[in-house]
């Protein structure tokens, strides 16, 4: 037994005095994987990344190699990390500056505060807590220190933008509050993204100016990402809205509120149709202030709705019992307003009655 001994393979003890005086060069690949195997630390123990006073003196004597070799080792490794990729990454410090993220670098990475919210933030701990695990948006290159700066705000942004163009794709009718009003029109956030709503398109029934703390429900009118451009119409909500519950051939009270060259925009419940000056009298008309004064009462009858565009044609020379009567004597044009339009609606059932007893050839028998 003796004799086995003193011609077996050199000891545990042997190989680790030996691994002790060899340099890297000549460690081979199992005492490396010994090494790593031995190679332990806690979440806590990771030094921060940007104040080199606070890394810990780590204790390599016992590890099994040098700490030049465990930094030649890390160097070795591909962590292959590129401005616009997602990693998963965790929380282990936050202080008012920003955050400090493990996402598996050499050094810790670091997210601003001003990136950790697409919304406003009182501070990161709205949004963070220690040990937490999540997402996070690379955004730029190492920097001379080996630090990778993150955003949660970038990822927001590109999914708040996704979601708007979905929203826009299904013609959405969205509830968003007015958070402050300018010259051009209101301001609103629609997933986090600034929105704006230009004068034109606020119903003719809100004061710009006292819009502010009210929620509207809007359309979507532009989604650009590209521009950074988010532009909605509450007016094209209602008008969508009122239009459910109006129909062509319908006649309705309304107020002048704008007289332009083309014609003159009547309010009926809190939309703005458009009276055509082709429409309003069967006689040539110059201009519609030869007829029309701002906050006239009158009645009109619709004559088309587009809700794909939101828009509502009037007309009162439909409403004429005789042409010219818009000119002449407007307020008999009024008190028989429903009954010329009865005869409008019957007009139009006689007209597709027409179109559907017309046959085709195909179905003409011989």
């Amino acid at each position: 037994m003796k004799q086995m001994n003193e011609n077996s393979s050199p000891t545990i003890k042997e190989l680790s005095e030996d691994n002790e005086i060899k340099n890297s060069s000549e460690l081979n690949n199992n005492s490396i994987s010994q090494d790593e195997e031995d190679l332990s630390f806690e979440k806590n123990d990771i030094p921060s990344a940007d104040s080199s006073s606070s890394r810990l003196n780590t204790d390599f004597e016992n590890a099994g190699f040098t700490e030049e070799e465990f930094a030649s080792l890390l160097g070795k490794y591909d962590y292959n990390f590129k401005p616009g990729d997602l990693v998963k990454g965790t929380v282990f410090a936050l202080d008012p500056k920003g955050a400090m993220i493990d996402i598996g670098a050499k050094t810790a990475a670091f997210m601003p505060v001003q990136e950790v919210s697409i919304n406003r933030v009182e501070g990161l701990n709205d949004v963070l807590q220690p040990s937490e695990s999540r997402e996070f948006f690379i955004m730029s290159e190492e920097n001379e220190d080996g630090q990778l700066a993150l955003s949660i705000r970038r990822i927001e942004y590109q999914r708040a933008w996704e979601r708007v163009r979905q929203l826009q794709k299904e013609d959405a009718t969205i509830y968003s509050e007015v958070f402050a009003t300018n010259r051009g029109g209101a301001l609103v956030r629609v997933e986090g993204l600034r929105g704006f709503i230009p004068g034109s398109h606020i119903s003719a029934r809100k004061i710009k100016d006292d819009l502010e703390g009210e929620h509207l429900p809007l359309k979507f009118l532009e989604v650009d990402e590209e521009r950074n451009r988010l532009v909605l119409s509450h007016r094209r909500a209602l008008v969508e809205k009122k239009m459910n519950r109006l129909e062509v051939g319908e006649v309705v009270v309304g107020n002048v509120k704008g007289i332009k060259p083309y014609g003159a925009f009547i309010d009926i419940g809190g939309v703005s149709g458009l009276l055509h000056i082709s429409e309003i009298s069967h006689e040539h008309i110059e201009t519609p202030h030869n007829v029309l004064n701002v906050n006239d009462q009158m009645k009109v009858m619709i004559i088309d709705l587009d809700s794909e565009r939101g828009r509502i044609s009037l007309s009162t020379k439909a409403l004429e019992p005789e042409p010219g009567d818009m000119l002449t004597d407007p307020q008999k044009v009024f008190s028989k307003a429903e009954e010329m339009a009865a005869k409008y609606k019957q007009m139009l059932f006689e007209q597709t009655d027409e179109n559907e007893e017309i046959p085709s050839a195909s179905s003409e028998t011989v």
